[in-house]
């Protein structure tokens, strides 16, 4: 494994005497989106630089403060303190743009006895102004930001526009455990409580008329439920506009499916009713307020998909009008749009329809979990590249959608190797990521690289479970986990360079980093299979044209084949892994990969 490491830099040593990009700029702010290599982070499970803050002000039981560290649902203590001072770290790793997890004001505890977790992963806002004491101060952003921009780090912000945190309660669902959706035919909102019940709302149009004449007639929100705001939680959102609960769906929670994927509360969370004018003009005004106040480079929105299509419309020129006025050419907005099959159009509808500049890339994450955590062939990266014509800007956008193996959500890919591959031993699990992290690093896209990947970190499952700590751990359910390239567990805190992984990415990462044909070049496929085996894909310099050659085995057997390549090419350099042959013929490259390997090659070309 650290074999490649030296190959890669060997290959690189040539690449530096090449002339200057754009991509190398010293000025980051005229890094394009794809130029990145983006490292994605919850700050409460990062680092903690002050513990001072661990209880966000808070005294009392965990119920009441939200910390602790033993608990995996709760906050461990990690800040944004902590997190500036592990800059070094994380740029040392090749990562150039920082996505932080939400920072803001949230609920420090929600749930019924027995059931309550904690809003350490941010996602329960109730001040959309400042960050989450448990986290530090808005100063202590601000300090963040800075220290990442004179790095020549860019900094994106997670935010949330589809919910707040759960504080609207119904009279109808009180003590119970779920509250169904009940939807606009059966619960008009000209009708209390249903088509049966009384007049109200007279002379509101309907939510798809957006204007502020139709929405102020829209003064009873007893039309699907009674909805109230205990006494205690009346004025505790941030701005006050958020307490007006006429400004929320209010019909129960969501379905996942049709109508209710807009309109439905994630789990209790308060569904905004981002249709009304006052809640686009609110939001544009709370998301402006953070590019003004503090330079950020670009957002990352949660839950999308689950907003009425025509708000991004607004929201999204009003932030880039935003981030230009501030001198920020190039503000990167992504949404996650949460699929999980290989259908590029599900998440390129958004493109067009929503006018979304970018969303992650669920397919990508998708194909690479079916073909090296599975057993699907390398055709399934066929199916999700030729999807790529399917978004606004065909290739132009493609290439501007973050790429990811796993995350804070779905579980990391070590452990769907794990699930896939039970019988596998540790240098195949390794293997298999690595393979991962190649294709990550070099397919066209934003790679990103979710915190604990570089260290081998093998989680239980998803969701809280994929959430362990950098710095040393408490929570027993983590510390028993099995990790790969370590004899360590996270008891340990990881900030080490030696696990092979973090070696493998730090490499990749500037590879690409030097080669424009790696972060702007088009794609050409050259090779695939309906079994696991061979994926060949060609990338070519923008300016010259060049050629690279990338080429992957999924199979557990070596393999050597004859790939097209451009009939010019005359020899090949490996840049990275293991295989790059000789040209047979014009046209024609011998490849030769181990069980699970991968190669970068450079394709010489005739003067």
């Amino acid at each position: 494994m650290l074999k490649l490491a030296t190959r890669t830099a060997t290959a690189l040593a040539l690449l530096v005497a090449a002339p200057a990009v754009a991509a190398q700029t010293a000025d980051y702010r005229a890094r394009l989106p794809q130029d990145e290599v983006i490292y994605f982070l919850l700050p409460d499970r990062f680092e903690n630089g002050d513990t001072a803050n661990d209880r966000g002000g808070l005294t009392g039981a965990p119920s009441v403060t939200g910390f602790d560290p033993a608990a995996k649902g709760f906050y461990h203590g990690g800040d944004l303190k902590g997190l500036t001072r592990r800059l070094d770290y994380i740029q040392s790793l090749g990562a150039t743009a920082l996505w932080v997890g939400p920072i803001f004001k949230n609920k420090p505890v929600q749930g019924a006895p027995g059931q309550q977790s904690a809003g350490y992963h941010g996602y329960w806002i109730t001040d959309f102004t400042q960050v989450d004491p448990h986290l530090g101060t808005n100063a202590d952003f601000a300090a963040l930001v800075a220290a990442a921009h004179a790095r020549g780090m860019k900094v994106y912000m997670d935010i949330i526009i589809n919910h707040t945190a759960d504080v609207i309660q119904y009279r109808e669902c009180a003590a119970k455990r779920e509250c169904p959706y009940r939807s606009r035919a059966d619960y008009p909102y000209q009708r209390r409580l249903g088509v049966g019940g009384k007049p109200i709302n007279p002379g509101f149009a309907g939510d798809d008329v957006h204007t502020r004449e139709n929405f102020a007639r829209l003064t009873d929100p007893a039309y699907a439920y009674t909805p109230f705001v205990p006494a205690a939680e009346k004025a505790v959102k941030v701005p006050a506009w958020l307490n007006d609960v006429t400004l929320y769906h209010n019909r129960g929670d969501t379905t996942y499916r049709n109508e209710s994927s807009t309109m439905g509360d994630f789990v209790g969370l308060d569904d905004l009713m981002t249709e009304n004018p006052k809640v686009v003009a609110g939001m544009i005004d709370i998301f402006g307020g953070w590019i003004d106040r503090f330079g950020i480079d670009g957002f990352r929105i949660d839950t999308a998909r689950h907003v009425d299509p025509e708000f991004w419309t607004r929201f999204v020129p009003a932030m880039q009008a935003r981030a230009k006025a501030k001198g920020i050419p190039n503000f990167h907005i992504f949404g996650e749009v949460s699929d999980h099959e290989v259908r590029p159009a599900v998440l390129a509808q958004h493109t067009i329809v929503d006018k979304l500049p970018a969303v992650l890339d669920f397919s990508f994450r998708q194909a690479v979990v079916e073909t090296v955590a599975g057993t699907r062939g390398t055709d399934a990266f066929e199916a999700l590249f030729d999807g790529d014509a399917l978004y606004a800007k065909g290739f132009d956008t493609a290439v501007q959608l973050p790429t990811f193996t796993g995350n804070h959500d779905d579980g990391r890919f070590s452990t769907f190797v794990r699930k896939a591959f039970p019988q596998a031993s540790d240098a195949e699990v390794m293997a298999r990521v690595m393979l991962s992290n190649a294709m990550l690093l070099t397919l066209r896209g934003v790679p990103t690289i979710y915190s604990g990947d570089e260290q081998g970190f093998v989680s239980d499952g998803n969701d809280q479970d994929a959430r362990e700590d950098m710095f040393a751990s408490k929570v027993a359910v983590y510390n028993d986990n099995h990790l790969l390239g370590t004899t360590t567990t996270t008891a340990t805190a990881h900030f080490g360079q030696d696990n092979p992984l973090f070696g493998q990415i730090a490499a990749l990462a500037k590879l690409r980093r030097a080669m424009p044909a790696l972060t702007r070049g088009r794609q050409q496929l050259r090779a695939r299979g309906e079994t696991p085996g061979l994926l060949a894909i060609s990338r070519f310099d923008p300016v010259s044209g060049a050629e690279v050659l990338l080429a992957f085995n999924t199979a557990t057997t070596p393999l050597t084949r004859q790939v097209e390549i451009g009939v010019g090419a005359t020899g090949a350099t490996t840049l990275s892994g293991t295989g790059c042959g000789a040209v047979a013929v014009p046209g024609s490259l011998t490849i030769t990969l181990p069980p699970l390997g991968y190669a970068v090659c450079a394709l010489k070309a005739t003067q």
